[in-house]
Formats: structure tokens, sequence, C-alpha cells
């Protein structure tokens, strides 16, 4: 029997942020990817995200992701048998944080979307591959996909969630922690800390890789994904 697995992207990212590990996995896992545009609230996130499975189910989510994955180990944790958070956080927006984030809303409002996105992208990836064409118009089109509206909500539910450290401290289900090396949005220091309140949590960092190892490493976020879920 498969193990139904979700799937949760991240900010201005749409399912191709996981197209390799589906690839990969779907022989063993029945995969769902979250509708991660609808919501403005990471609360309203993990509900809709929740309703599309089955009773029990393993969880994965990337940065936005990991967030609405902390949040239905606080909604239905009993429903989890397994938990994944890939370049994230447990933590709050600090003020400062919020007061960007609310600056970012103000220009995309006033019709500069391509510019915001534009200047995320430079921060998701590796700086090696910003000049990687493929993968930044693979961005781009996510992106596009995503749009305005839906941005502007993602951007009103992250810089609205809670802390997710209480979350954190009970799990009991095997989780892994992974993240890429050169993270700069979500640091491998913010991993190390999160790792250790879950315990017996697997910490992989992933080199050569920024905010979004599943594009720019899906070999070795595939590896872990697959310890993970006991494939290997």
């Amino acid at each position: 029997m498969n193990t139904p697995l979700l799937l949760l992207p991240g900010l201005l990212c749409d399912d191709d942020l996981w197209s390799a590990e589906v690839v990969a996995l779907a022989v063993d896992c029945d995969i769902v990817i979250a509708d991660m545009t609808r919501d403005d609230t990471i609360a309203g996130m993990a509900s809709r995200a929740v309703a599309r499975m089955p009773e029990t189910f393993a969880v994965c989510g990337l940065s936005m992701g990991g967030y609405t994955s902390m949040e239905i180990m606080r909604q239905v944790p009993e429903r989890v048998t397994r938990l994944a958070l890939f370049d994230t956080s447990p933590y709050a927006d600090p003020p400062e944080r919020v007061d960007i984030r609310k600056a970012l809303i103000e220009r995309v409002e006033a019709g500069d979307f391509e510019g915001v996105t534009g200047e995320h992208f430079k921060t998701f990836v590796h700086p090696s591959r910003h000049t990687d064409d493929a993968l930044m118009g693979r961005l781009r089109a996510s992106a596009d996909n995503v749009g305005p509206d839906a941005y502007i909500r993602q951007q009103t539910a992250i810089m609205g969630r809670p802390d997710s450290t209480d979350a954190l401290s009970g799990v009991t289900c095997p989780t892994l922690v992974l993240c890429g090396a050169d993270d700069v949005m979500t640091p491998p220091s913010v991993h190390d800390e999160m790792a250790a309140m879950i315990p017996g949590a697997t910490l992989v960092k992933v080199p050569g890789s920024g905010h979004l190892p599943t594009m720019e490493k899906p070999d070795d976020v595939i590896r872990a994904m697959r310890n993970w879920l006991e494939f290997a």
C-alpha cells in the first residue's frame, strides 16, 4: 500500500517545486500537492490541505509550506505519520520582517509584481544559479502561475503566522529537517535549533544549495526523503 504524502510549496512556488521528487516517489507514494494560493492565514492553508488527505498521511513542506506543516501538527498531530520541514523556521516574524513584507505588498499593489518577484529569486537560490536561465525561467513561470493576488495572500499569511516551537516540542513521529547549506533566507543555524526541538529528528544540509534544494539539488533531496520514508 502506497504512503499518502502531502507536499506543501513555499511562497511564489507552484507544483514545479516538487517535480523531480514527485517523479521519484510516485511509485511508492500517493502524492497530493497543496493549493497554497487561496488563503491568507497559515491556519486556513493547513485546514484546506488536510481536508484533501486520508485519515493518516506523511507531510513535507518547504518554507511557507513548512510553516503550514507545523500548523498541521498543531491542528491534527494524531493524523501525521511522518513530518519533513525544509528551509523553514519555527519562529514568528519579528516586527522588522513584518515591515519588509508590508512594503513588498505595497509594491505589488502598485503594479511592481515582476520587480518584487525578481528580487525574491535572487535570495531563493544559490548565487551560482543566478545565471541558470532554465532554473530562473522555471521560477518566473511559477511566480506568474501564483500571481500577484495570491502573493499578497501568502505574504499576509506568513507575517501573521504564530510561533510554532510549541508544536515541535510534542512531535513524536519520524521527522526530517532539511535545508540548503547556503540558504540565506532561513539559515542552517535555524535548522540546527529546529532539529534540536524535535526528539530524534534527522538533520540534513544540502551542499551547494540555497533556499530551494528541491529544485537546485533534487537528487540529494530525493535521497533524504527516501530515507525518511524508509524506501531507501
